[in-house]
């Protein structure tokens, strides 16, 4: 049996989640769980503290580590968004304008 896994919760758990925009033109992303969907216009990511919507001008992935959580984005930056659960018919709306 492997105890080491409870008791050591993978290091994607427990960092920080930051955020780092540069000229908004590069974005640096911590705490990253999942890219959920992103095109040149937009990205919902998944972070330690919910989701987050990037949305901006021929925006790209320029680094993804799953490993170590961290996403890196190039392109203009218009807007950063998150969308908490207590914000429920927020997000429904946001998930069905993805969705189409």
């Amino acid at each position: 049996m492997n105890y080491e896994n409870n008791f050591y919760p993978s290091q994607r758990e427990h960092q920080e989640h930051q955020v780092k925009i540069v000229n908004r033109r590069e974005l640096e992303i911590t705490g990253v769980k999942e890219v959920d969907s992103f095109d040149n216009e937009e990205f919902l990511l998944q972070t330690n503290l919910g989701f987050l919507v990037v949305r901006g001008e021929n925006l790209h992935m320029k680094n993804l580590d799953v490993e170590q959580g961290l996403v890196a984005i190039k392109g203009r930056v218009y807007e950063l968004s998150y969308i908490d659960e207590q914000q429920g018919d927020k997000a429904k709306g946001l998930f069905s304008k993805l969705f189409k």
